[in-house]
């Protein structure tokens, strides 16, 4: 049975609000859910700038809903996948609140987050995307690498790669953190300015154990909002 406590907890966390860029229905673009239909939680800001940011409209717009009233706009969508996204979702200090929700809603959880920034307050329940920072993003100084320390094995980390630099810098940071023993390693080609076939090469050329993708999105549907 629950205690008034926890259910007056309960009741308090669904009435905390966030600012909410845009809640959409479509096809995972991206991590080991590609293809699979889920409905994306698009929360609004970021501390960081990187230079290939194709979701900069989340800077700044948004619209403040309490996690009610999210976990009742994505409860119309015939799927129990849900993933929570940015901007960077973590800047805004009740998305953790929001996590727990989703998960004791029943939702599969998926979080797009950024190695810097801290993680500490995720769920366990929640599966973590984490981007790790490459020189070319522009923002590799701002990594926290004591943030691997919340990796578990059903999460998954991601580079971002522009160029031939980042590439082998990635390689660097996979043997010093021995990233592959901790979970599965994501490299994707910087839309614009990697051609992903390069990439491609460069991981059979050197055997890498990481999976190796694109934005499937993109190549679906373009560069746009809500997709």
């Amino acid at each position: 049975m629950t205690s008034p406590q926890t259910s007056r907890h309960s009741q308090e966390t669904a009435t905390r609000t966030l600012r909410v860029n845009e809640i959409f229905y479509s096809l995972q673009g991206e991590t080991r859910n590609t293809g699979l239909p889920t409905v994306f939680i698009r929360l609004t800001g970021c501390p960081f700038r990187c230079v290939y940011c194709d979701t900069a409209y989340a800077f700044h717009h948004g619209e403040s809903l309490t996690i009610d009233h999210i976990v009742q706009a994505i409860s119309r969508y015939r799927t129990r996948h849900v993933t929570v996204t940015g901007g960077e979702p973590l800047a805004q200090k009740a998305c953790p609140s929001l996590l727990v929700h989703l998960c004791n809603e029943g939702f599969q959880v998926t979080l797009e987050s950024s190695c810097g920034i801290d993680l500490t307050g995720v769920d366990e329940r929640v599966v973590k995307i984490v981007d790790i920072k490459t020189p070319g993003s522009g923002e590799a100084d701002g990594n926290r690498f004591h943030n691997l320390e919340h990796i578990t094995a059903a999460d998954q980390i991601k580079f971002v790669i522009c160029d031939r630099g980042d590439y082998l810098w990635a390689k660097q940071k996979m043997n010093e953190f021995r990233l592959s023993d901790r979970c599965e390693v994501l490299f994707s080609p910087s839309h614009d300015q990697l051609d992903a076939t390069t990439l491609a090469d460069w991981i059979l050329a050197d055997q890498l154990a990481v999976r190796f993708q694109i934005q499937l999105h993109k190549y679906l549907w373009g560069d746009v909002p809500g997709k």
